[in-house]
């Protein structure tokens, strides 16, 4: 049977390629989103859909990740269209009030929330579901099945479709045209067991592709997945020679921005390509997460 035709539309996130994408899968009159992205890029999300002959009205089903505003910051305002918002039960509270997520996100971006992420509305209660870990998502003749993979958020899911994962953030963040990627690690749920067990659980499964939402769609998985439990190993590391010295908060940012840039450089990264990655994963806040991490988890 021949692959289903995925589209990637790009969200031109802070006009920027390449940095969020919402995934499109059409068969009959199932119109489905892995992703909603932000409330901020509506309007690209429109455009990518009207490219396919498609308004934001067409979209029967939404599948998100994690709750995450890049993720999911739309699915308030696509509900309201007459989507249906499939998410880990975890995540799901916070969908329906998203005040606190909005408080913390609201801390962290302060006067940039409304250009960054744009409106987070509601998910209107009836539209939204809740599947189980495993549990097959039946669309018309599209099958998908969630994946409890935690690491990066503890409502994360990824998700499982013909020979293609949708790894969320939990599948890393690797923007196209290096053999190169980064583990996006944000408070307040980063947890390195966690994550690397979900990374082996889905190298135990079979799929051929991998679809990062951070950006793209790749068939080296092996690599992919190797590449990814080589880099979390290596931050862990890192984090452990130098919270010895027990840095402030902003002394473990600079280190770790510091180590970024090397290696950006090291790998000879464009300057596109590094503002691509920052604004997928803004290297300040994986600092933010690792402290978060050092004190919760290996202080505990």
């Amino acid at each position: 049977m021949a692959n289903t035709r995925i589209v990637t539309i790009d969200l031109n996130f802070q006009n920027k390629t390449q940095a969020i994408a919402s995934y499109l899968i059409q068969q009959g009159d199932a119109v489905v989103l892995i992703e909603s992205g932000p409330g901020s890029t509506l309007s690209t999300l429109e455009a990518g859909l009207a490219k396919e002959g498609l308004s934001t009205r067409d979209v029967t089903h939404v599948l998100l990740t994690h709750i995450h505003l890049d993720h999911a910051g739309a699915a308030g305002w696509l509900s309201r269209q007459g989507a249906e918002i499939y998410v880990h039960p975890i995540g799901a509270p916070h969908l329906l009030n998203p005040e606190k997520l909005i408080a913390s996100a609201t801390r962290i971006y302060g006067d940039r929330m409304d250009t960054l992420w744009g409106e987070f509305l509601p998910v209107a209660q009836e539209q939204l579901k809740t599947p189980n870990d495993a549990e097959e998502i039946v669309i018309g003749s599209l099958r998908f099945l969630p994946v409890n993979t935690p690491g990066h958020a503890e409502h994360h899911y990824s998700y499982l479709f013909e020979d293609i994962c949708f790894s969320g953030d939990v599948g890393g963040v690797r923007i196209p045209g290096y053999m190169y990627l980064r583990a996006p690690m944000p408070p307040p749920e980063l947890h390195f067991g966690r994550w690397r067990e979900s990374l082996a659980r889905l190298k135990a499964l079979k799929f051929s592709r991998i679809a990062p939402t951070h950006f793209g769609i790749y068939d080296d998985v092996h690599w992919h997945l190797d590449k990814l439990d080589t880099t979390l190993a290596g931050m862990e590391q890192w984090l452990e020679t130098v919270m010895v010295r027990d840095p402030s908060i902003e002394e473990l940012r600079e280190e770790f921005t510091l180590w970024m840039e090397e290696e950006s450089r090291a790998e000879n990264l464009s300057d596109d390509t590094v503002r691509a990655y920052s604004l997928s994963n803004p290297v300040a806040m994986s600092a933010d997460g690792l402290m978060r991490y050092w004190k919760k988890a290996r202080s505990a």
